[in-house]
């Protein structure tokens, strides 16, 4: 530092605050200690920093699986949110979300030094009473139970979901039948719970549920068993990719949508407008689940703390082409 300070002619104190990203330094100071740092070739240290202000300015993630629409979507988020604070991200992938995984990706970021953890792991096990999280670092959980000491932050996926069913209720639809997602998934869970209470509070019986793994082919192949009971008039799949594949077995079984079944999906993926007919389905904001998880992790380390407090972020039905009243008998 004291040899950029010669080569660009300021203090010491300026090269500081400039490499701290310090914004009382005019432009043109600022310019020329960047350049007198390229030419002498000096890097801030970030270690250096970390050790002396007691922040790495990085964050890390566990995440139990990017092959997900919703978990790809919020981690990218996520890393928009983070780099927006001026953090960087460490991604720490859990296969298999057991006590020993969980336990050993806390110990490798905290290895790797980061200020705080995100935990997006959307699966049961992280409930069960043998995963505990470890001490000793900031966290958040997202997409999870409330029973961590943490604060969570997550889609109100059960008013999603209500709302889908009271949707197609209203247009006039005897009952709803359902499509739901993997069972070791909360937010399947917390939808179908939804799906089938928005039904027994408007007086309706609940078909029996049909379970499929979030892709469109397991959405293509119960739609198949759907699309051959001329009952079915509506139906809400737990997300826009099984949605997809129910289409095309509506659609190859002569049924046509919506003007003999409704259907509705859940997540608003950028795709859902082009399918045919343009989907009727359940936005996410993934960047509000995102922005609300990384500003209670910001407030976690700087010793804010909020206690184990849950957000819900809100969802509305957007409404295509897709739905339509029942068939006249």
């Amino acid at each position: 530092m004291a040899d950029v300070a010669r080569e660009a002619g300021v203090s010491g104190q300026t090269v500081s605050r400039v490499a701290n990203g310090r914004t009382n330094v005019d432009a043109d100071t600022r310019q020329r200690v960047l350049a007198a740092m390229r030419r002498v070739g000096y890097r801030p240290n970030s270690a250096a920093r970390a050790l002396r202000y007691g922040r790495f300015r990085s964050i890390g993630v566990i995440i139990s699986t990017l092959a997900t629409f919703g978990n790809s979507r919020t981690l990218d988020a996520i890393t928009a949110a983070i780099a927006d604070e001026g953090f960087s991200i460490v991604l720490m992938p859990v296969p298999r979300s057991t006590q020993g995984e969980v336990t050993s990706a806390f110990s490798r970021l905290n290895e790797q030094a980061v200020d705080g953890v995100l935990i997006l792991i959307e699966r049961h096990q992280l409930d069960q009473s043998e995963i505990e999280l470890p001490d000793g670092l900031p966290v958040v959980v997202i997409d999870s139970s409330a029973r961590y000491r943490y604060p969570v932050v997550d889609t109100d996926q059960s008013e999603g979901a209500a709302a889908a069913t009271r949707h197609l209720l209203a247009l006039g639809h005897d009952t709803v039948w359902h499509i739901a997602g993997p069972p070791q998934s909360y937010a399947a869970e917390r939808r179908l719970n939804s799906w089938r209470a928005t039904l027994e509070e408007a007086g309706r019986t609940a078909p029996p549920v049909l379970v499929g793994d979030w892709s469109a082919a397991s959405g293509y192949e119960l739609g198949q068993r759907l699309a051959a009971d001329p009952a079915v008039t509506a139906v809400f799949a737990a997300n826009d990719q099984m949605a997809l594949g129910l289409l095309r077995a509506l659609h190859e079984a002569g049924r046509s949508v919506p003007g003999e079944v409704s259907v509705v999906g859940f997540d608003d993926m950028d795709e859902a407008a082009c399918f045919w007919p343009p989907l009727t389905t359940v936005r996410q904001s993934f960047g509000d689940v995102a922005r609300h998880a990384v500003a209670a992790l910001l407030a976690e380390i700087s010793g804010d703390d909020r206690g184990p407090a849950v957000t819900r972020v809100a969802t509305e039905v957007v409404v295509r082409s897709s739905t339509a009243p029942p068939p006249a008998r």
